[in-house]
C-alpha cells in the first residue's frame, strides 16, 4: 500500500426486508444506509469529499441509473461532491471501494463515502435470473440455462470433481455452517429460518433440484439490501479519532487489496486453467496479491475470511484457492472444523451469501463492513475471538472480476 486508507465504520441494512413489500425504492434504501452510516461514525455529510456507489443492475431491476445523483437528495451538503457508480456484477462493490481508496492513496481526496445497493426482491424469480444473466457473455454462453448462475456453477462442481474428486456432504456442510451463522447476525436474512437435515439434503420437495447438481439450500439469497462505509486519509483519521476519543491504532485500515479480470467467457478460464493447480488462476492471483501487499506470510496471518458463497461450491473454492488448503483438499478445512466459528481459521462468521443475504451491489463492501466489525470487536454474537485481521474475496461473474481485501487494525 502506497499511503494508509483507513476504515472509520459504517452500516448496513437487515437484508430481510423486502423494500416493494413495504412500499418503498431504491433511493429510500439508500438514503437509510447512508444516513445510518452517518449516525454510526459521528461524520457530518459537509466533511464528505468523495462518494462511490456500487451497483450492478439497478436500471434492469428498478428502471434507475445514475446513482450518484441520490447523494444530493440524502442532504444538502453532498450536492456537489463529486460521485461515480461502479459496476463488476456480484463485485461492484469492492470495485467502489478500490477507487474510493486510489482516490485517498493519491492524494486527491481525504474521506469518502462508500456505498453499495442492490433491489430484486420486487420481481418474479425467473425475471431475476435472467437480469443477473448479464454478468455472462449474452448471446454466447449458457443458452440452455433457466437459471443461469446455478447452471454456470454447476459446472464448476463438476470440474472440481474431474480434476480433484469432489463429496457433496462437504458442499451441505458449507451450507450448513453458513445458515447457522447467519442465525448469529442480527441483519442476515434467513435468521429466523427453520433449516433442518432435510432441506439441506436430497429430498426433492424440501430442498429441490436448482440446475445441474445445485440444490436450493447450495444458492446464495436473492436480497435486497444496502450497506455503507466511510474510507479515510491518514490526516482525515487522525482529526476523527481526536474527535472520538479514540487512539489513531485502533481504527483499522485496508492493509492489502488485490484485483483481477479474466476473460469474460467461463469456458475460456476453464480451457486456460487445464493443468495448473488452481480452477481460477486469476482468483488466486488477486487474493495472494491482497495478501503480499498486506505483508503477510499466507492467510493463516488473517483471524477471519468472508468470502463470496454465492454457492457452496464457490467457497469451497475459495477456501483451496486462499491457501487454507492445498489446492483441490478444502475438504479438509471443512471436515476438520477450520472454518467454523470457534475454529483455526472462521470462514463466513457473518453467514456469508448463503445465510446473510446477496444484495449484489451491496455485497462486496457489506464484507468490508463484517471484516471492521470482527476486528474492532463488534461483531456481537459472530464475533471471532480477537480477530485482529480479516481477509475478503468478492467475485463477479464466472470467477470474471476477483477481488480481495485484508482489513486489519
Amino acid at each position: 500500500m502506497t499511503a494508509e486508507v483507513f476504515i472509520l465504520g459504517g452500516a448496513q441494512s437487515d437484508f430481510a426486508r423486502n423494500m416493494e413489500r413495504e412500499g418503498n425504492g431504491m433511493f429510500e434504501l439508500f438514503r437509510e444506509v447512508a444516513e445510518a452510516a452517518f449516525v454510526a461514525t459521528g461524520i457530518e455529510p459537509r466533511e464528505v469529499e468523495t462518494a462511490h456507489v456500487g451497483n450492478f443492475v439497478g436500471e434492469l431491476f428498478t428502471g434507475q441509473g445514475q446513482l450518484g445523483g441520490f447523494f444530493g437528495h440524502v442532504h444538502p451538503d453532498l450536492a456537489g461532491v463529486p460521485a461515480s457508480r461502479h459496476e463488476a456484477a456480484c463485485a461492484s462493490g469492492s470495485i467502489a471501494l478500490l477507487s474510493a481508496s486510489a482516490e485517498i492513496e493519491a492524494g486527491r481526496y481525504g474521506l469518502a463515502l462508500v456505498l453499495g445497493i442492490e433491489l430484486m426482491r420486487n420481481v418474479p424469480g425467473q425475471t431475476a435470473a435472467e437480469h443477473l444473466g448479464a454478468a455472462a457473455w449474452a448471446g454466447q454462453e449458457a443458452q440452455e440455462a433457466r437459471y443461469l448462475w446455478p447452471w454456470m456453477f454447476s459446472k464448476v462442481e463438476q470440474e472440481y470433481e474431474e480434476r480433484h474428486g469432489l463429496d457433496r456432504a462437504y458442499l451441505r456442510a458449507i451450507s450448513e455452517n453458513n445458515f447457522a451463522n447467519g442465525k448469529r447476525n442480527p441483519n442476515s436474512q434467513t435468521r429466523g429460518w427453520q433449516i433442518g437435515p432435510d432441506q439441506l439434503g436430497d429430498n426433492d420437495e424440501l430442498n429441490p433440484r436448482i440446475e445441474g447438481r445445485l440444490r436450493k439450500s447450495d444458492c446464495g439469497q436473492v436480497t435486497d439490501g444496502a450497506a455503507a462505509v466511510f474510507l479515510a486519509s491518514r490526516k482525515v483519521a487522525e482529526a476523527w479519532a481526536k474527535r472520538r476519543g479514540v487512539a489513531l491504532d485502533s481504527i483499522p485500515r485496508i492493509k492489502g487489496w488485490g484485483h483481477t479480470t479474466a476473460p469474460l467467457m467461463y469456458q475460456r478460464k476453464i480451457n486456460d486453467s487445464q493443468g495448473q493447480p488452481y480452477v481460477f488462476p486469476f482468483v488466486r492471483k488477486a487474493m495472494m496479491n491482497a495478501l503480499d501487499r498486506a505483508g503477510m506470510q499466507d492467510i493463516y496471518a488473517c483471524d477471519g475470511v468472508e468470502v463470496h458463497d454465492c454457492f457452496s461450491v464457490t467457497e469451497y473454492m475459495a477456501i483451496d484457492h486462499f491457501g487454507i488448503t492445498p489446492a483441490g483438499e478444502s475438504w479438509r478445512a471443512i471436515e476438520d472444523g477450520t472454518i467454523a466459528l470457534g475454529g483455526k481459521l472462521p470462514v463466513n462468521a457473518s453467514g456469508g451469501l448463503i445465510g446473510s443475504g446477496h444484495p449484489v451491489g451491496a455485497t462486496g463492501i457489506r464484507m468490508l463492513l463484517d471484516g471492521w466489525r470482527q476486528v474492532t470487536g463488534n461483531a456481537g454474537d459472530y464475533q471471532i475471538e480477537g480477530a485482529r485481521n480479516v481477509a475478503t474475496f468478492n467475485v463477479g461473474g464466472s470467477a470474471t472480476t476477483a477481488c480481495s481485501f485484508v482489513v486489519g487494525v
